[in-house]
Protein backbone atom coordinates (compact mmCIF):
# COMPACT_ATOMS: atom_id res chain seq x y z
CA UNK A 1 0.00 0.00 0.00
CA UNK A 2 1.29 3.30 -1.09
CA UNK A 3 1.74 5.71 1.88
CA UNK A 4 -0.08 9.00 2.29
CA UNK A 5 2.97 10.81 3.20
CA UNK A 6 5.80 12.50 1.87
CA UNK A 7 8.19 12.27 4.51
CA UNK A 8 8.20 10.21 7.55
CA UNK A 9 11.01 10.51 10.31
CA UNK A 10 10.59 7.29 12.26
CA UNK A 11 11.85 6.93 15.84
CA UNK A 12 14.31 9.47 15.25
CA UNK A 13 16.83 9.45 18.49
CA UNK A 14 19.83 11.97 18.68
CA UNK A 15 22.53 12.25 21.15
CA UNK A 16 25.19 14.46 21.74
CA UNK A 17 27.76 13.66 23.95
CA UNK A 18 25.52 11.14 25.96
CA UNK A 19 22.65 13.80 26.37
CA UNK A 20 19.85 12.60 24.70
CA UNK A 21 18.50 15.09 22.66
CA UNK A 22 15.84 13.42 20.61
CA UNK A 23 14.04 10.42 22.25
CA UNK A 24 12.20 8.45 18.78
CA UNK A 25 10.41 11.56 17.59
CA UNK A 26 8.51 10.97 14.63
CA UNK A 27 7.33 13.90 11.57
CA UNK A 28 5.04 12.82 8.93
CA UNK A 29 4.03 15.43 6.46
CA UNK A 30 1.48 14.73 3.40
CA UNK A 31 1.82 16.01 0.26
CA UNK A 32 0.81 19.71 0.07
CA UNK A 33 0.09 20.06 4.11
CA UNK A 34 1.14 22.80 6.20
CA UNK A 35 2.21 20.96 9.05
CA UNK A 36 3.57 23.32 12.38
CA UNK A 37 6.35 21.65 13.84
CA UNK A 38 6.06 22.83 17.47
CA UNK A 39 7.63 23.41 21.10
CA UNK A 40 9.58 25.32 23.36
CA UNK A 41 12.99 26.39 23.58
CA UNK A 42 14.72 23.08 23.94
CA UNK A 43 12.21 20.56 22.56
CA UNK A 44 14.64 19.15 19.54
CA UNK A 45 13.25 20.96 16.71
CA UNK A 46 16.48 22.03 15.46
CA UNK A 47 17.92 19.16 16.07
CA UNK A 48 14.86 17.33 14.15
CA UNK A 49 15.31 19.69 11.39
CA UNK A 50 19.58 19.18 11.15
CA UNK A 51 18.61 15.60 10.94
CA UNK A 52 16.67 16.06 7.94
CA UNK A 53 18.92 18.07 6.00
CA UNK A 54 22.20 16.19 7.06
CA UNK A 55 23.91 18.85 9.05
CA UNK A 56 27.96 18.72 9.32
CA UNK A 57 26.92 18.62 12.95
CA UNK A 58 24.78 15.69 12.87
CA UNK A 59 27.41 13.47 11.63
CA UNK A 60 30.46 14.58 13.42
CA UNK A 61 28.76 13.55 16.09
CA UNK A 62 27.92 9.93 15.67
CA UNK A 63 25.07 10.17 13.39
CA UNK A 64 20.99 9.38 14.42
CA UNK A 65 19.17 6.31 15.06
CA UNK A 66 16.20 6.07 13.15
CA UNK A 67 14.57 6.32 9.58
CA UNK A 68 13.61 8.81 7.14
CA UNK A 69 11.79 8.12 3.85
CA UNK A 70 10.67 10.30 1.54
CA UNK A 71 8.04 9.28 -0.73
CA UNK A 72 7.70 5.46 0.91
CA UNK A 73 11.30 5.62 -0.36
CA UNK A 74 14.04 5.09 2.93
CA UNK A 75 16.72 8.05 2.15
CA UNK A 76 20.12 9.10 4.17
CA UNK A 77 20.98 12.82 3.43
CA UNK A 78 24.55 13.26 4.15
CA UNK A 79 24.77 17.12 3.63
CA UNK A 80 22.13 20.19 3.09
CA UNK A 81 23.40 19.75 -0.85
CA UNK A 82 21.95 16.03 -0.59
CA UNK A 83 18.44 17.08 1.07
CA UNK A 84 18.50 20.08 -2.06
CA UNK A 85 18.78 16.95 -4.56
CA UNK A 86 15.63 15.27 -2.86
CA UNK A 87 13.44 18.58 -3.27
CA UNK A 88 14.20 19.81 0.35
CA UNK A 89 14.13 23.36 0.85
CA UNK A 90 14.40 25.90 3.71
CA UNK A 91 13.53 29.45 4.67
CA UNK A 92 15.80 30.36 7.41
CA UNK A 93 15.00 32.97 10.07
CA UNK A 94 18.63 34.00 9.53
CA UNK A 95 18.05 35.89 6.16
CA UNK A 96 20.76 33.57 3.43
CA UNK A 97 20.98 36.81 1.15
CA UNK A 98 24.04 38.41 -0.17
CA UNK A 99 22.94 42.08 0.29
CA UNK A 100 24.88 43.42 -2.48
CA UNK A 101 23.71 41.05 -5.00
CA UNK A 102 20.53 41.57 -7.18
CA UNK A 103 17.75 39.81 -6.42
CA UNK A 104 18.29 37.42 -9.30
CA UNK A 105 22.02 36.71 -7.75
CA UNK A 106 20.52 35.98 -4.97
CA UNK A 107 17.81 33.80 -6.29
CA UNK A 108 20.31 31.84 -8.70
CA UNK A 109 23.54 31.84 -6.20
CA UNK A 110 25.11 28.30 -6.57
CA UNK A 111 23.15 27.36 -9.56
CA UNK A 112 23.97 29.74 -12.73
CA UNK A 113 23.25 29.28 -15.97
CA UNK A 114 26.56 29.82 -18.17
CA UNK A 115 26.94 29.35 -21.71
CA UNK A 116 30.47 27.83 -22.34
CA UNK A 117 31.26 27.29 -18.12
CA UNK A 118 29.37 27.79 -14.88
CA UNK A 119 30.95 30.20 -12.47
CA UNK A 120 29.81 30.74 -8.98
CA UNK A 121 28.34 34.52 -8.64
CA UNK A 122 30.60 34.33 -5.79
CA UNK A 123 33.67 34.69 -7.60
CA UNK A 124 32.72 38.38 -8.38
CA UNK A 125 34.31 38.66 -4.82
CA UNK A 126 37.42 37.88 -6.14
CA UNK A 127 36.95 39.77 -9.24
CA UNK A 128 36.45 36.93 -11.85
CA UNK A 129 35.12 37.56 -15.40
CA UNK A 130 31.49 36.71 -15.43
CA UNK A 131 30.42 37.70 -19.28
CA UNK A 132 29.32 33.92 -19.83
CA UNK A 133 26.90 34.03 -17.91
CA UNK A 134 23.48 33.54 -19.08
CA UNK A 135 22.09 36.71 -17.48
CA UNK A 136 18.59 36.92 -19.50
CA UNK A 137 17.72 33.40 -18.84
CA UNK A 138 18.26 33.79 -15.41
CA UNK A 139 16.48 36.87 -14.92
CA UNK A 140 13.49 35.15 -16.53
CA UNK A 141 13.44 32.04 -14.22
CA UNK A 142 13.89 34.84 -11.33
CA UNK A 143 10.77 36.71 -12.41
CA UNK A 144 8.97 33.70 -12.87
CA UNK A 145 9.52 32.51 -9.53
CA UNK A 146 8.00 35.78 -7.96
CA UNK A 147 5.64 36.05 -10.13
CA UNK A 148 4.59 32.37 -8.73
CA UNK A 149 4.33 33.87 -4.95
CA UNK A 150 2.17 36.89 -6.16
CA UNK A 151 5.74 39.25 -5.77
CA UNK A 152 5.35 41.32 -8.68
CA UNK A 153 6.28 44.30 -7.29
CA UNK A 154 9.96 42.94 -6.57
CA UNK A 155 11.91 43.69 -9.41
CA UNK A 156 14.29 41.13 -10.39
CA UNK A 157 17.32 43.67 -11.41
CA UNK A 158 17.12 45.44 -8.05
CA UNK A 159 19.90 45.41 -5.44
CA UNK A 160 18.57 43.23 -2.06
CA UNK A 161 20.56 45.81 0.32
CA UNK A 162 18.10 48.27 1.80
CA UNK A 163 14.98 46.33 0.49
CA UNK A 164 12.48 46.17 3.51
CA UNK A 165 12.96 43.00 5.82
CA UNK A 166 9.72 41.40 4.44
CA UNK A 167 10.75 41.79 1.04
CA UNK A 168 13.84 39.73 1.62
CA UNK A 169 12.29 37.23 3.11
CA UNK A 170 10.03 36.75 0.15
CA UNK A 171 13.57 36.89 -1.93
CA UNK A 172 14.41 34.04 -0.12
CA UNK A 173 11.14 31.82 -0.94
CA UNK A 174 11.64 32.62 -4.94
CA UNK A 175 15.13 30.95 -4.00
CA UNK A 176 14.00 27.87 -2.72
CA UNK A 177 10.69 27.59 -5.13
CA UNK A 178 13.56 28.01 -8.37
CA UNK A 179 15.20 24.96 -7.82
CA UNK A 180 14.10 22.51 -9.54
CA UNK A 181 11.95 19.67 -8.30
CA UNK A 182 11.20 20.78 -4.81
CA UNK A 183 9.33 19.03 -2.64
CA UNK A 184 9.18 19.95 0.60
CA UNK A 185 10.14 23.68 2.07
CA UNK A 186 10.95 24.08 5.81
CA UNK A 187 9.91 27.08 7.40
CA UNK A 188 11.49 28.59 10.65
CA UNK A 189 9.94 31.31 12.36
CA UNK A 190 9.43 32.80 8.94
CA UNK A 191 7.48 35.74 10.75
CA UNK A 192 9.31 36.99 13.50
CA UNK A 193 10.81 39.70 12.23
CA UNK A 194 7.90 40.87 10.00
CA UNK A 195 5.40 43.12 10.29
CA UNK A 196 1.56 42.32 10.77
CA UNK A 197 0.76 42.88 7.32
CA UNK A 198 4.15 41.10 5.59
CA UNK A 199 3.25 38.28 8.17
CA UNK A 200 -0.25 38.49 6.70
CA UNK A 201 1.07 38.48 3.14
CA UNK A 202 3.46 35.55 4.29
CA UNK A 203 0.72 33.22 5.50
CA UNK A 204 -0.83 33.65 1.91
CA UNK A 205 2.52 32.82 -0.17
CA UNK A 206 2.29 29.48 2.17
CA UNK A 207 -0.96 28.63 1.13
CA UNK A 208 -0.68 29.78 -2.72
CA UNK A 209 2.63 26.79 -2.45
CA UNK A 210 0.85 24.02 -0.64
CA UNK A 211 -2.10 24.53 -3.01
CA UNK A 212 0.95 23.25 -5.63
CA UNK A 213 1.27 19.73 -3.81
CA UNK A 214 4.29 21.47 -2.27
CA UNK A 215 4.19 19.86 1.69
CA UNK A 216 5.43 23.07 4.37
CA UNK A 217 6.92 22.55 7.39
CA UNK A 218 6.25 25.37 9.62
CA UNK A 219 8.45 25.98 12.66
CA UNK A 220 6.82 28.39 14.57
CA UNK A 221 5.39 30.01 18.44
CA UNK A 222 2.60 31.88 17.22
CA UNK A 223 -0.11 29.99 17.78
CA UNK A 224 -2.67 32.34 16.42
CA UNK A 225 -0.70 31.47 12.92
CA UNK A 226 -0.92 28.15 13.39
CA UNK A 227 -4.75 28.11 13.55
CA UNK A 228 -4.94 30.37 10.95
CA UNK A 229 -2.87 28.55 7.99
CA UNK A 230 -1.84 25.00 9.38
CA UNK A 231 -3.47 21.81 8.21
CA UNK A 232 -2.03 19.79 11.35
CA UNK A 233 0.91 20.42 13.71
CA UNK A 234 3.79 17.90 15.69
CA UNK A 235 4.29 19.22 19.31
CA UNK A 236 7.88 18.26 20.68
CA UNK A 237 8.37 18.82 24.90
CA UNK A 238 11.57 17.76 26.13
CA UNK A 239 12.94 15.85 22.85
CA UNK A 240 9.98 13.50 22.75
CA UNK A 241 7.45 13.34 20.90
CA UNK A 242 3.81 14.56 22.55
CA UNK A 243 1.26 14.67 19.48
CA UNK A 244 0.37 14.99 15.99
CA UNK A 245 -2.66 16.44 15.57
CA UNK A 246 -5.10 17.93 13.01
CA UNK A 247 -5.67 21.62 13.56
CA UNK A 248 -9.47 21.05 12.84
CA UNK A 249 -9.53 18.85 16.05
CA UNK A 250 -7.73 21.07 18.19
CA UNK A 251 -7.28 24.37 19.97
CA UNK A 252 -5.18 27.03 20.92
CA UNK A 253 -5.64 25.94 24.85
CA UNK A 254 -4.70 22.64 23.80
CA UNK A 255 -1.93 23.42 21.75
CA UNK A 256 -0.69 25.57 24.46
CA UNK A 257 -0.81 22.89 27.61
CA UNK A 258 0.41 20.30 25.34
CA UNK A 259 3.52 22.31 24.17
CA UNK A 260 4.19 23.55 28.44
CA UNK A 261 2.48 20.40 29.88
CA UNK A 262 4.97 19.14 32.32
CA UNK A 263 4.68 18.11 36.13
CA UNK A 264 5.96 21.03 37.83
CA UNK A 265 8.75 19.52 39.54
CA UNK A 266 9.58 21.69 42.77
CA UNK A 267 13.59 22.51 43.04
CA UNK A 268 13.91 23.89 46.00
CA UNK A 269 12.92 22.74 49.34
CA UNK A 270 10.20 25.52 49.87
CA UNK A 271 9.68 23.75 53.82
CA UNK A 272 10.92 26.73 55.66
CA UNK A 273 8.44 29.05 57.24
CA UNK A 274 7.68 32.19 55.21
CA UNK A 275 7.58 35.62 57.57
CA UNK A 276 7.80 37.87 54.25
CA UNK A 277 5.37 40.74 54.55
CA UNK A 278 5.02 41.80 50.64
CA UNK A 279 3.13 45.37 50.52
CA UNK A 280 2.00 46.32 47.05
CA UNK A 281 2.80 49.56 47.69
CA UNK A 282 6.38 49.54 48.53
CA UNK A 283 8.38 48.85 44.91
CA UNK A 284 11.71 48.14 44.97
CA UNK A 285 11.96 48.37 41.02
CA UNK A 286 9.58 50.01 38.67
CA UNK A 287 10.60 50.09 34.89
CA UNK A 288 7.73 53.07 32.82
CA UNK A 289 7.54 52.24 29.13
CA UNK A 290 10.56 50.74 29.24
CA UNK A 291 12.42 50.06 25.95
CA UNK A 292 16.45 48.16 25.01
CA UNK A 293 17.78 48.70 21.73
CA UNK A 294 19.25 44.54 22.01
CA UNK A 295 20.19 43.25 18.67
CA UNK A 296 18.10 39.84 19.22
CA UNK A 297 16.27 40.54 22.26
CA UNK A 298 14.39 43.68 21.96
CA UNK A 299 12.51 45.08 24.26
CA UNK A 300 9.46 46.76 22.76
CA UNK A 301 7.72 48.27 25.55
CA UNK A 302 7.45 46.86 29.33
CA UNK A 303 5.14 48.70 32.29
CA UNK A 304 6.38 46.16 35.72
CA UNK A 305 6.22 47.05 39.59
CA UNK A 306 8.82 44.47 41.65
CA UNK A 307 7.89 44.80 45.03
CA UNK A 308 10.36 45.12 47.89
CA UNK A 309 11.38 41.18 49.07
CA UNK A 310 9.94 39.16 46.57
CA UNK A 311 11.22 36.81 43.55
CA UNK A 312 9.60 38.04 40.52
CA UNK A 313 10.66 36.52 37.23
CA UNK A 314 10.79 36.64 33.98
CA UNK A 315 10.12 34.05 31.18
CA UNK A 316 9.44 33.23 27.83
CA UNK A 317 11.14 31.88 24.57
CA UNK A 318 14.83 33.25 23.76
CA UNK A 319 14.74 36.28 21.18
CA UNK A 320 12.03 37.73 22.77
CA UNK A 321 13.14 40.46 25.07
CA UNK A 322 13.33 38.69 28.43
CA UNK A 323 17.43 38.93 28.26
CA UNK A 324 17.47 43.07 27.16
CA UNK A 325 15.58 43.85 30.22
CA UNK A 326 19.06 43.25 32.99
CA UNK A 327 21.37 44.54 29.82
CA UNK A 328 19.19 48.09 29.18
CA UNK A 329 19.35 48.50 33.24
CA UNK A 330 23.09 47.62 33.41
CA UNK A 331 23.63 50.49 30.55
CA UNK A 332 24.94 47.91 27.93
CA UNK A 333 22.27 48.94 25.35
CA UNK A 334 20.85 51.89 24.53
CA UNK A 335 17.07 52.12 26.86
CA UNK A 336 14.30 55.00 26.52
CA UNK A 337 11.63 55.06 29.37
CA UNK A 338 12.35 55.31 33.49
CA UNK A 339 13.86 52.42 35.53
CA UNK A 340 12.61 53.44 39.25
CA UNK A 341 14.70 52.27 42.13
CA UNK A 342 12.82 52.31 45.03
CA UNK A 343 11.06 55.85 43.77
CA UNK A 344 14.50 57.36 42.91
CA UNK A 345 14.76 57.58 38.94
CA UNK A 346 17.99 55.57 37.39
CA UNK A 347 20.40 57.65 35.18
CA UNK A 348 21.31 54.97 32.10
CA UNK A 349 23.47 57.26 30.76
CA UNK A 350 25.85 56.89 33.63
CA UNK A 351 27.75 53.59 33.11
CA UNK A 352 27.81 51.41 37.09
CA UNK A 353 24.67 53.31 38.14
CA UNK A 354 22.73 50.66 39.00
CA UNK A 355 25.69 48.65 40.88
CA UNK A 356 25.60 52.35 42.88
CA UNK A 357 22.35 52.09 43.56
CA UNK A 358 22.65 48.64 45.05
CA UNK A 359 21.41 46.58 42.28
CA UNK A 360 23.61 43.45 41.07
CA UNK A 361 23.69 41.27 38.27
CA UNK A 362 24.46 37.83 37.21
CA UNK A 363 24.68 38.29 33.26
CA UNK A 364 23.58 34.94 30.62
CA UNK A 365 26.80 35.93 29.18
CA UNK A 366 29.62 34.51 31.89
CA UNK A 367 32.02 34.47 29.16
CA UNK A 368 31.80 37.83 27.12
CA UNK A 369 30.29 39.91 30.58
CA UNK A 370 30.64 38.46 33.54
CA UNK A 371 33.93 36.91 34.32
CA UNK A 372 37.71 38.06 34.26
CA UNK A 373 38.80 34.93 32.23
CA UNK A 374 42.80 35.41 32.66
CA UNK A 375 42.29 35.97 36.51
CA UNK A 376 41.55 34.05 39.63
CA UNK A 377 38.42 32.84 41.34
CA UNK A 378 39.13 35.37 44.53
CA UNK A 379 39.85 38.17 42.24
CA UNK A 380 36.39 38.04 39.96
CA UNK A 381 35.04 37.44 43.31
CA UNK A 382 35.85 40.80 45.49
CA UNK A 383 36.66 42.96 41.91
CA UNK A 384 33.15 44.31 41.88
CA UNK A 385 33.15 45.18 45.40
CA UNK A 386 36.40 46.86 45.28
CA UNK A 387 35.57 48.90 42.26
CA UNK A 388 32.34 49.98 43.72
CA UNK A 389 32.61 49.97 47.15
CA UNK A 390 35.84 50.05 48.14
CA UNK A 391 36.07 46.61 50.31
CA UNK A 392 38.94 44.26 50.42
CA UNK A 393 41.17 47.34 50.71
CA UNK A 394 43.62 48.30 52.70
CA UNK A 395 44.68 51.93 51.59
CA UNK A 396 45.78 51.41 47.69
CA UNK A 397 46.19 47.23 48.78
CA UNK A 398 44.09 44.49 48.41
CA UNK A 399 43.28 43.51 52.23
CA UNK A 400 44.93 39.69 51.37
CA UNK A 401 43.64 37.84 54.42
CA UNK A 402 39.95 39.62 54.72
CA UNK A 403 39.49 38.52 50.87
CA UNK A 404 41.02 35.42 51.06
CA UNK A 405 38.78 34.51 54.27
CA UNK A 406 35.42 35.72 52.11
CA UNK A 407 36.51 33.81 49.01
CA UNK A 408 36.69 30.51 50.70
CA UNK A 409 33.44 30.86 52.82
CA UNK A 410 32.06 31.25 49.24
CA UNK A 411 34.01 28.62 47.49
CA UNK A 412 32.43 26.74 50.70
CA UNK A 413 28.95 28.17 50.10
CA UNK A 414 28.49 27.74 46.78
CA UNK A 415 30.20 24.56 46.51
CA UNK A 416 32.65 25.77 43.91
CA UNK A 417 34.59 22.67 42.53
CA UNK A 418 38.03 24.13 42.27
CA UNK A 419 41.93 23.41 43.59
CA UNK A 420 41.58 27.17 45.40
CA UNK A 421 40.97 30.70 45.37
CA UNK A 422 44.16 31.41 42.97
CA UNK A 423 42.68 28.80 40.71
CA UNK A 424 42.28 31.19 36.95
CA UNK A 425 38.09 31.37 35.89
CA UNK A 426 39.14 30.18 32.93
CA UNK A 427 39.83 26.94 33.50
CA UNK A 428 36.76 25.69 35.48
CA UNK A 429 34.05 24.35 33.93
CA UNK A 430 31.16 26.25 33.00
CA UNK A 431 28.57 25.27 36.08
CA UNK A 432 31.55 26.76 38.41
CA UNK A 433 32.29 29.84 36.09
CA UNK A 434 28.25 30.47 36.77
CA UNK A 435 28.60 29.71 40.64
CA UNK A 436 31.67 32.72 40.70
CA UNK A 437 29.54 34.98 39.25
CA UNK A 438 26.62 34.69 41.29
CA UNK A 439 29.32 34.88 44.52
CA UNK A 440 30.49 38.27 43.24
CA UNK A 441 26.98 39.47 42.76
CA UNK A 442 26.53 38.75 46.28
CA UNK A 443 29.54 40.14 47.59
CA UNK A 444 28.46 43.40 47.06
CA UNK A 445 25.34 42.53 49.60
CA UNK A 446 23.06 43.87 46.95
CA UNK A 447 19.21 45.45 48.15
CA UNK A 448 18.23 43.94 44.52
CA UNK A 449 19.67 41.14 42.42
CA UNK A 450 18.93 40.49 39.05
CA UNK A 451 20.14 36.90 37.88
CA UNK A 452 19.89 35.65 34.28
CA UNK A 453 20.03 32.01 33.38
CA UNK A 454 21.33 31.19 37.24
CA UNK A 455 21.75 27.93 36.14
CA UNK A 456 22.69 27.53 32.89
CA UNK A 457 25.43 24.53 32.36
CA UNK A 458 24.95 23.61 35.92
CA UNK A 459 23.75 19.89 36.93
CA UNK A 460 20.66 19.21 38.78
CA UNK A 461 22.00 19.08 42.55
CA UNK A 462 24.52 22.33 41.87
CA UNK A 463 21.01 23.73 40.60
CA UNK A 464 19.10 22.85 43.34
CA UNK A 465 21.83 24.14 45.48
CA UNK A 466 21.56 27.90 43.63
CA UNK A 467 17.93 28.06 43.23
CA UNK A 468 17.84 27.76 47.47
CA UNK A 469 20.56 29.88 48.25
CA UNK A 470 18.63 32.90 46.27
CA UNK A 471 15.50 31.82 48.41
CA UNK A 472 17.64 31.78 51.63
CA UNK A 473 18.63 35.45 51.06
CA UNK A 474 15.39 36.80 50.03
CA UNK A 475 13.85 34.66 53.34
CA UNK A 476 16.29 35.62 55.56
CA UNK A 477 18.01 39.67 54.16
CA UNK A 478 14.89 40.73 52.47
CA UNK A 479 17.23 40.58 49.03
CA UNK A 480 14.35 41.71 46.33
CA UNK A 481 15.94 38.46 43.20
CA UNK A 482 14.71 39.30 39.71
CA UNK A 483 14.85 35.89 37.82
CA UNK A 484 15.43 35.80 33.76
CA UNK A 485 15.13 32.65 32.68
CA UNK A 486 14.51 30.37 29.86
CA UNK A 487 13.40 27.24 32.28
CA UNK A 488 9.53 27.53 33.27
CA UNK A 489 10.19 25.10 35.97
CA UNK A 490 13.43 27.02 37.60
CA UNK A 491 11.16 30.08 37.58
CA UNK A 492 7.83 27.99 39.10
CA UNK A 493 10.17 26.60 41.93
CA UNK A 494 11.36 29.88 43.28
CA UNK A 495 9.10 33.05 41.98
CA UNK A 496 6.10 34.72 43.67
CA UNK A 497 4.89 36.10 40.29
CA UNK A 498 6.26 35.62 36.67
CA UNK A 499 6.12 37.84 34.23
CA UNK A 500 6.04 36.23 30.33
CA UNK A 501 7.83 38.16 27.48
CA UNK A 502 6.59 37.78 24.27
CA UNK A 503 7.49 40.37 21.28
CA UNK A 504 9.24 42.60 23.67
CA UNK A 505 6.41 43.01 25.66
CA UNK A 506 4.65 41.41 29.00
CA UNK A 507 2.10 39.25 28.04
CA UNK A 508 0.95 38.11 31.30
CA UNK A 509 1.96 38.07 34.51
CA UNK A 510 1.23 34.57 36.14
CA UNK A 511 1.16 33.05 39.24
CA UNK A 512 3.53 30.32 39.61
CA UNK A 513 0.77 27.78 39.91
CA UNK A 514 -1.06 29.00 36.80
CA UNK A 515 -2.09 26.53 34.08
CA UNK A 516 -0.03 25.30 31.70
CA UNK A 517 -2.30 25.99 29.34
CA UNK A 518 -2.14 29.61 30.23
CA UNK A 519 1.44 29.91 30.14
CA UNK A 520 1.75 28.30 26.50
CA UNK A 521 -0.68 30.90 25.74
CA UNK A 522 1.00 33.61 27.23
CA UNK A 523 4.32 32.44 25.68
CA UNK A 524 2.58 33.11 21.97
CA UNK A 525 1.58 36.53 23.11
CA UNK A 526 -1.79 35.26 23.97
CA UNK A 527 -4.66 35.35 26.79
CA UNK A 528 -7.60 32.87 27.66
CA UNK A 529 -9.26 36.33 26.55
CA UNK A 530 -8.33 36.38 23.27
CA UNK A 531 -9.21 32.68 22.50
CA UNK A 532 -12.72 33.26 23.47
CA UNK A 533 -12.83 36.26 21.53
Amino acid sequence: METPYLLSMDNITKEYFGNRVLKNVSLKIKPGEIHALMGENGAGKSTLMNVLFGMPVIHQTGGFEGQVQLEGKVIRIQDPQGAMKYGIGMVHQEFMLIPDFTVTENIKVGREIGRSSILPLMDRVFGRDLDHMEWEKMSTDSRKALDSIGMMNIEEYAKVAGMPIGFQQFVEIAREIDKTGIKLLVFDEPTAVLTESEADRLLEIMRLIASRGIAIIFITHRLDEVMEVADSLTILRDGEFIARKDVVETDLVEIAQLMIGRSVEKLVDDSAEDTRRIDDDRIALELINYRVDMPGEKVRQINVKIREGEIFGFGGLAGQGKIGIHNGIQGLFETEGSVIVHGEKLDLSKRGEALRKDIAFVSEDRRGVGLLLGESIERNIIFSAMQVKNEFLKGRFIDRKKSRQHVEAMIKLLDIRCTGPEQTVGSLSGGNQQKVCLARALTLKPNILMVAEPTRGIDIGAKKLVLEYLRKINLEEGTTIVVISSELAELRSICDRIAIVSEGKISAVLAPDASDADYGLAMSGLSREDVSA
